[in-house]
Formats: C-alpha cells, structure tokens, sequence
C-alpha cells in the first residue's frame, strides 16, 4: 500500500518537479507511488526511490485523451490503497478526488500551473468554461493545496478563500564548484528547455536568430513542434547551423547541456495569468548551472531578479532579444560575468535542500513518517 498516490499526465521520465517532490518525501520514509502517462514512444522508466506506473492510452491529446486517461486512471486508481491522494493539476484531479473520497483519505492538490489560465485554454472560452467548473468543484474540496509560486498562490486564495501554500519548483544543489568565468564561453551556445507550446517567446526567439553572434539549442517537444521546425528552415537557420532541435533529453543529459550552454531563455507572453504570475523550473535550472539568462519583466522573475540581479530582463521582440544576447555573447564580459558570478551566489539560497523542508511540513500535518512501516 502507497502511503501517498500521485498523478500526473506527463511521461515520468521527464517531470523534475515530481521526482524531486516524490524523491524527497520516499527519502523521509514515505512510501509512495507516481502514476503518470505513458507514450508511443516512451523509453523505459529511469530508476527512482519510489514506485512508478504509467498508463498507456489510445489517444494522444484533445478531448477524447482527457476523456480516456481519467477513465483509466479512475480504473487503476480503484486497484490501489494509499492513505494520501495527491493530484497534479486539475487535469488528474476529479479520479483522484473521488478515489479519496471513496477511502474516506486526504485528497491534497499540487498546482503545478493555474490550469484554466493557459494559453492553449484561455484561447478556447467553451473550453475553458468547463476546466473553470471543475476547478470550482475540486478546490474548495481539498485538504491540502499548494502551488509552485506565491503570486499563483494569491490568485487561488482570492478566488476560492481558502490557504494554498507554496513550494517552488527549484533545482537541487550539487556540491561542484563553478569557476566563474571572465565572458561568455566561446564554444557556449544559447539554450531554450521546455515544451514548445504557445506562449513560450519561441517565434520571437527564432526571428532573433539571425542577428544574434551565436547557435541556438531546443530541448523538448510540444504543440509547435512542427511550426517551429519549418519557421527555422523558412529563416535559414537550419542549413546555417544555428538552431538545433535535441528533441526530449533526459534531465541528467539536460543537466548536463544546461551546464555548457552561455546564456539561457526563459520569454513567456502574457497570455493567461497562468503564465503572467508563473515561477518556472528552467529559470532556477540556469540559475543553479551558473549562466545569465533572459527573462520577461513578470511579477516573480522581477522580484527575484532585483534580489539576485541573474538575468537580463527584455521586451519580447526580436530586436530586443538579438540585443540582449550579442551585448551578453560578445559586447559587454564584465555584464556576463557579473550575473554568472550572482547566479552563483543566487544558488546558495535558492535550492531544492531549503525548499522541501516546506514540503515535508506539509505532508507531516497529514501523516506522520514514523508512523509509516518499513
């Protein structure tokens, strides 16, 4: 029996946040399981602390695979005990609220995102409607609730009164050292991780390109895909090697590319509050690999930013971004080496080691670790 029950939608390979949060509380003694999705081209699972288990699914996106993966996960769901039920967004959260409900336990809602907030559903208003009504339902429900960020923990107690603590989405420490360089690394390359979805600053970036002394890597897959692809070859790009897509990367491989790349990319576009008041991984994640980076003037990278000063902050054009990148690649080292210099610092302070300790105070009011069997 799963102390506590996770569930995702993503494939279980690739989710940091997970299996920092799912490795953190096993390492305390919990015993848990993570439930997630399995794709056509899913490679096997990578070994973790804790148990895993992906659902396979005919559809692969859309209504119909909402519709299929809560089927099947209810079905699964009612297979399995756990004493805590934590759902991961609120496009796992009605199976799993209801298994709660029906094992009279804990139902706890980790919100990895403001859900009817995303671009790919504010643009859809039916769509959205019915994400808004679930959302309705499953918040007021929960016994626990937490987000990766304070101002999206603002945004939910506003609107449903009720506490959502936070715990942010922040790399782990490693204990190497990172001499702090003098300019930007020569062989250095400018680095975009994530999902190619809408709203992430990728065409803008990409009509950048051709005025930026430097190579561009994609890491990850998403929407725009395709779109994204074609653009690059459309801008000459491609042929003149100045993109690269590296498609999924396992995070000890991305890790490893972040660690080598010059300058990291983090542009969204304010379209959805989800992404307005969001607090990524990937900021933290180039902040802990010791490389400036760019960001857009929202409310947490400001805040953050004017405490640490480890990015450049820009307007999401392409002249902008070209800008930015050729004064931190080639114009102005002593600028480079200042924010490398504080994102060393920065990580210190703003690591997973002081963050879960809010994690593991959250699942302790819930069910004591001394109390779990070996």
């Amino acid at each position: 029996m799963a102390s506590l029950l996770f569930t995702v939608t993503t494939d279980l390979n690739y989710d940091q946040r997970m299996q920092r949060i799912c490795g953190s509380l096993a390492g305390q003694g919990y015993a848990v399981l993570l439930v997630g999705r399995e794709w056509p081209a899913s490679q096997p699972l990578t070994p973790q602390p804790y148990e895993q288990h992906r659902l396979r699914c005919w559809f692969a996106k859309g209504k119909l695979f909402y519709l299929e993966f809560n089927l099947r996960l209810f079905l699964y769901l009612l297979s399995q005990r756990a004493r805590v039920w934590c759902a991961i967004d609120l496009d796992t959260a009605l199976p799993v609220w209801l298994r709660a409900r029906l094992a009279g336990a804990p139902f706890v809602y980790d919100a990895h995102e403001l859900f009817t907030e995303v671009p790919e559903v504010v643009a859809r208003p039916g769509i959205r409607r019915l994400w808004l009504a679930i959302e309705r339902f499953i918040v007021p429900r929960t016994t626990l609730a937490y987000t990766v960020g304070p101002a999206l923990a603002r945004v939910f107690e506003q609107r449903y009164g009720r506490p959502f603590s936070v715990v942010r989405n922040i790399s782990r420490l490693t204990e190497n050292e990172l001499p702090t360089p003098a300019a930007a690394p020569p062989d250095g390359y400018i680095l975009y991780q994530g999902a190619l979805n809408a709203g992430r600053g990728l065409e803008a970036l990409l009509d950048a390109m051709p005025a930026v002394a430097g190579r561009l890597v994609i890491c990850g897959e998403g929407d725009l895909s395709a779109d994204l692809r074609e653009r690059a070859a459309a801008l000459g790009l491609l042929a003149a090697g100045k993109v690269e897509f590296r498609g999924f990367v396992l995070p000890a491989e991305l890790r490893d590319i972040t660690r080598h790349a010059a300058v990291g990319i983090m542009l969204l576009e304010n379209q959805g509050l989800s992404y307005y008041y969001s607090l990524a991984n990937k900021f933290f994640d180039y902040l802990h690999a010791g490389i400036p980076q760019l960001i857009v003037d929202f409310p947490e990278y400001r805040l953050l930013n004017d405490l640490y000063d480890v990015a450049e902050v820009v307007e999401l054009t392409p002249a902008a971004i070209a800008g930015a990148l050729n004064r931190l690649l080639r114009d102005e080292p002593s600028r480079y080496q200042e924010l490398a210099r504080n994102c060393r610092r920065a990580r210190q302070e703003l690591n997973w080691q002081h963050e879960e300790r809010q994690l593991l105070a959250l699942y302790a009011g819930l069910l004591a670790p001394q109390s779990i069997p070996a």
